[in-house]
Formats: C-alpha cells, sequence, structure tokens
C-alpha cells in the first residue's frame, strides 16, 4: 500500500524494520469482504483440473470470491468460462461437472449453447423488444497451464502465462505434465487465509513445528527466493552423513535432492519433492476459517508402487501438524495483548513479500 495523505505505508519496503500486519487484517469480516472483490475477484484462481475439460462439452462449475463460476469446452476446442447465472432469473444454468451439448437452467428452463449463447426462452410470446442476443451468460476470463484451468474475474487482468513470470520455466524441471492425479484431499482449518499461508511462507518453524519433516531436509541450508509475483523455497535433501541411522523417506543416495516450495500469490503452491508434486489451493471460507484442498502428483511409473500412498500419509501428518499450530495462532489474534509482531530477516523474506503484495492490491 503505496503513501497517501502523509501515512505510512501498512508494510514498510524495509524487511529489518518492517512489522506485520496487523492482527484486526485476519479476523475482521469487513476486510475478508474487500479481499474477495479486490484480490480474489483480480487473481488467476485454480477451478479445475484440464483432463476434467478435456472433450467438447466437458464442463465443470465452481465459486470464485463468492461467485458461481461455470467454464466448458466448446464444440471448437476453445475453453470458454462464465458466471453461472441464468440471465433470466438468476437459476443455476449449470451443476456439478460433466459433459453436456447444451445448459438448462434448473429454475425455468432456459438454454445457452457451450458458448453461452442463448438458445431457448420458453413461453416469453408476448415479452416486447425481447432479443436472444441480449441474454447470452456473462463471461469471465478462462485459461489453462500446465496440470490446471484457472479463471480470473476481472476483464482486464493480464493474461495467464505473462502473469506467472517465471514459474512456468523454473517448473519446468519437474516436467509436471507427465504427472496424474493420485488423490485429493479438502482440510478445514478455523484459521484465516492468510495465518495459512503466512506459515507455509518460511521455514522458521520446521525444527518446533515438523520433526518428521525436519528429518528429510537440512535445515541448515535452507534458502529462500522472492520474485515479482511468487517465491521459491528450497532445502537439499539431508545426505546420508546426517543420522545415518535414522529411518527416512529419502536418502541423499545420488544426485543432489531437494524439496522445492513454489508459492504463486495469493493463494496456491506447488510442494516439489524427489518423487512426487502436491498443489495446495487456499480458499477462505469466512474470516476465520479456511478450507486447504490438496491434490498429489505422480508419474505413471511411480503410481504403480507404493510411493504414492507413503507420500500422502506423510504430506497428511505435516498438514496435520500445521492446521495445528495455525488454528492457534488464529485463536491468539483476538488477544488483547497482541497487534503486531516483527519479521526475521533471515527467515522470513517471503512472508514480508506477501505482506506487500497484499498491501498493495488491498490499497488499488
Amino acid at each position: 500500500m503505496s503513501k497517501a495523505a502523509g501515512l505510512p505505508a501498512l508494510i514498510d519496503s524495509d524487511l529489518s524494520v518492517a512489522s506485520t500486519l496487523p492482527a484486526n487484517f485476519y479476523i475482521d469480516q469487513a476486510i475478508a469482504k474487500i479481499e474477495a472483490e479486490k484480490i480474489f475477484g483480480r487473481t488467476w484462481q485454480i477451478v479445475a483440473r484440464r483432463e476434467q475439460l478435456a472433450k467438447a462439452g466437458d464442463f465443470i462449475t465452481a465459486e470464485v470470491a463468492g461467485e458461481q463460476v461455470l467454464v466448458s469446452r466448446g464444440t471448437n476446442g476453445e475453453l470458454r468460462g462464465f458466471y453461472n447465472v441464468c440471465r433470466h432469473r438468476a437459476g443455476p444454468p449449470a451443476t456439478g461437472c460433466g459433459n453436456r451439448k447444451v445448459f438448462r437452467c434448473g429454475y425455468h428452463g432456459w438454454t445457452y449453447d457451450l458458448e453461452g449463447k442463448l438458445l431457448n426462452a420458453p413461453e416469453m410470446d408476448g415479452t416486447k423488444d425481447f432479443n436472444f442476443a441480449d441474454f447470452s451468460l456473462r463471461p469471465i476470463r478462462a485459461a489453462e497451464w500446465s496440470l490446471w484451468v484457472f479463471v480470473n474475474l476481472d476483464p482486464n487482468a493480464e493474461e495467464l502465462v505473462p502473469a506467472l513470470r517465471e514459474v512456468p520455466a523454473q517448473s519446468r524441471k519437474f516436467k509436471l505434465e507427465t504427472m496424474k492425479l493420485h488423490e485429493r484431499r479438502e482440510y478445514k482449518v478455523a484459521c484465516n487465509w492468510k495465518v495459512y499461508i503466512d506459515n507455509f511462507l518460511e521455514g522458521y518453524h520446521l525444527p518446533s513445528v515438523h520433526p518428521g519433516l525436519n528429518k528429510e531436509l537440512d535445515y541448515s541450508q535452507y534458502q529462500t527466493t522472492t520474485f515479482e509475483r511468487h517465491s521459491v523455497q528450497t532445502s537439499p535433501i539431508r545426505g546420508p552423513e546426517n543420522e545415518p541411522t535414522t529411518p527416512r523417506r529419502y536418502k541423499q543416495s545420488q544426485g543432489d535432492l531437494s524439496a522445492d516450495y513454489f508459492w504463486i500469490f495469493p493463494n496456491w503452491m506447488m510442494n516439489c519433492y524427489p518423487d512426487n508434486m502436491s498443489l495446495n489451493i487456499v480458499v477462505p471460507t469466512s474470516a476465520e476459517t479456511t478450507k486447504v484442498i490438496f491434490e498429489w502428483y505422480f508419474t505413471e511409473e511411480v503410481l504403480k508402487t507404493d510411493v504414492p500412498k507413503k507420500s500422502v500419509n506423510f504430506s497428511d501428518e505435516i498438514q496435520l501438524e500445521d492446521g495445528h499450530i495455525c488454528e492457534v495462532v488464529h485463536r491468539n489474534l483476538h488477544s488483547r495483548s497482541y497487534d503486531r509482531g516483527r519479521y526475521s530477516v533471515k527467515q522470513e523474506k517471503c512472508l514480508h513479500q506477501f505482506h506487500r503484495l497484499y498491501a498493495a492490491m488491498m490499497g488499488q
């Protein structure tokens, strides 16, 4: 948030003197409503996997920033997004997901083609100056990258791939396009979505909160790098000289193995390990509750082994640890004793970047 009317920026650009977001930004319902408009309504949000929209007629429905949306694959192969709101009296043109030749509203039967054009409006005889062309579904931006489909409610938003900046190039080495979904889970966490993001963006808590993960990662070599709209945290897998008798999931038997954690503003992450990648999408459900979607991906070769089951169990253990500490932190944000904290210059520059980007968008 830039300086205005003589007031200092919400988050100082100098990490060494900056203070964290005020506690009320995590618990105020009025702020959550502003976030829906200014952040979630203006950024690219993942709504589906590309495999769900592979064929003409495939469609999905979802909720983004409080809006019901519909995305379909047209007969010409083009991906299209719409508000999932009938132009008659706001009924639902589609529900769930699947494959359709047309969308028929479940309220009064108005029917639309895959391009969103109104085809049929029953019993509208006698309505003057009624033009079908004026009542197409309202479009939204839809695009695809790697394994996923995105939408953006902002008609003036930058195109998806340019908006991702360096992410496509940096993630190319993980060969995401060769991976298949193994499992999807949703976790409900009693905390503000930013508490969860804050926690993800630093390895500072690793030794205290994640003993199992700490056995795998060499915390002394933990590195963080920030870019314009995302950050990457990287840690080498511990070598054999580190705790050689401790049971481990990964062993540095050959090559340089690492764990790479991508965060893309505002609310999705890719956790890239030597044998798998998991996607996290953090979705606010209220000012004080959050849904975290996990999807685990593996190559077809790895899917034939017991690695996926072990990976999901290991990841689930980490998620439960994160969920617990996030809920405790959120509860304590209500304390009269706390307002703002300070950043660790060594460990929390990704967190500082997130708060800076957040403040900038909230101040537009």
